[in-house]
């Protein structure tokens, strides 16, 4: 009987002890407590009544209130954390992580213009600070604001070239600005043993910017097998939302030997947390038969650096071909201008070499390594060279070399 009725003593008083332990504290501990209750056991409403306990002791300490707004802004009660913002705003707080915090809100509730407002105050107070430009670029993007956003990213990336989230986002701005880009580029192809002539592939395309995604057009010519040929290709990279994306591509020709018949491909693209991004779609291939191909791929931006692995899969009566490549691009100031190496096994049905596909497709053994570096001037001129060295096993322990050499110039307006 003692036992239980200390038992529910102490359940009536415990309460009223802690309370009493909490009254002790200095706004310091309450706030160090706050947070422990928010990080460690994302307990936000407890972390919430420590907050206005602080604030009740020390009702001007900034770095309580801009928490308890946060705090807020969390458990999506919106009008109180506006509340709290508001109020820091009225008296002209020019500290750092209230700009961020009450501009995050803003941007994760849709207020795009609010956030902008305030980044560019609190921009104009701290104009290095990484934070905010990045904020900055992430509301201007997802208000379809593409120039602002570039703008903003260009400034983050000046402070910090390794920044590795603005590098990602970069990209992702890129494929919206530029509403028109025409390019062309010349492919040089010399074997040591395989073939006796040189190939030459030159192409022409145009680039157009939509509102739902990319649309590009291709031209090939091709000298191959001292014969030449025409190839017609469209392409398409519609947008389905700001995480995901699809490629959609077909060509044609009536020079089959030199090219394909006609291709087609479909990948679906993913923009994926902490800078990754991948990609899984299927490649085809029609000569006189069609070859099938499953493709996967998986991206990381670090710092200044993209990684990518690449792999292709090609079903046969009695096995798998398996392609593979990595690249490494180093990015030495915008979204155009890196320097690239890639190294694999196998060929792929995106090179001017696929027609060698059609040729005992599952017997090929080929390794491959090149660099390529890309640079622009002035934003809107694009240059781009590359070479690439194989050595393909064209017959049974017989080896051949080959060296591509590519070249290209595009201009954006």
């Amino acid at each position: 009987m003692k036992k239980i009725c200390y038992l529910v003593f102490y359940t009536l008083l415990f309460p009223l002890f802690s309370l009493a332990q909490e009254t002790n504290l200095t706004a310091d501990e309450l706030f160090s407590r706050a947070r422990q209750q928010a990080f460690e056991y994302k307990n936000y409403k407890q972390a919430i009544s420590l907050s206005k306990q602080a604030l009740r002791q020390a009702p001007e300490y900034t770095d309580v209130s801009v928490f308890l707004g946060r705090l807020y802004t969390w458990s999506d009660q919106i009008d109180s954390a506006r509340t709290v913002f508001d109020a820091l705003d009225r008296r002209d707080v020019k500290d750092e992580d209230f700009f961020l915090a009450y501009a995050s809100l803003e941007y994760w509730n849709n207020g795009y213009a609010k956030a902008n407002m305030l980044l560019d105050k609190g921009l104009s107070l701290h104009p290095d600070s990484q934070d905010l430009w990045l904020l900055k670029a992430k509301v201007n993007y997802s208000n379809n604001k593409y120039e602002p956003a570039q703008n903003a990213v260009n400034s983050l990336l000046k402070l910090n070239p390794k920044h590795t989230e603005a590098r990602a986002l970069a990209k992702n701005i890129q494929d919206y600005l530029a509403k028109n880009t025409v390019g062309i580029t010349y492919n040089f192809v010399h074997f040591d043993k395989q073939f006796d002539d040189d190939w030459h592939i030159l192409s022409a395309s145009y680039k157009r910017a939509t509102a739902i995604g990319s649309v590009i057009f291709k031209t090939n010519y091709a000298n191959k097998f001292a014969d030449n040929g025409l190839q017609f290709e469209l392409e398409a990279y519609p947008r389905l939302s700001k995480m995901f994306y699809l490629y959609v591509g077909t060509g044609y020709s009536n020079d089959v030997g030199i090219f394909p018949k006609y291709r087609t491909g479909v990948s679906v693209f993913a923009n994926l947390p902490r800078s990754f991004e991948g990609e899984l779609g299927y490649r085809q291939l029609y000569f006189t038969n069609s070859i099938w191909m499953y493709t996967a791929s998986i991206g990381k931006y670090y710092q200044n650096f993209w990684f990518n692995l690449r792999t292709y899969l090609t079903p046969g009566e009695e096995s798998i071909s398996q392609s593979y490549a990595a690249t490494v691009r180093y990015y030495t100031k915008g979204a155009n201008d890196y320097l690239s190496f890639v190294i694999g096994r196998g060929l792929s049905p995106e090179e001017n070499r696929n027609n060698l596909l059609d040729n005992a497709p599952y017997k090929l053994k080929t390794f491959k390594v090149g660099a390529e570096y890309n640079f622009s001037v002035n934003k809107t001129n694009l240059f781009s060279l590359s070479s690439t060295y194989y050595n393909q096993e064209f017959r049974p322990n017989e080896r051949g070399n080959q060296l591509d050499i590519i070249i290209g110039y595009a201009k954006t307006f």
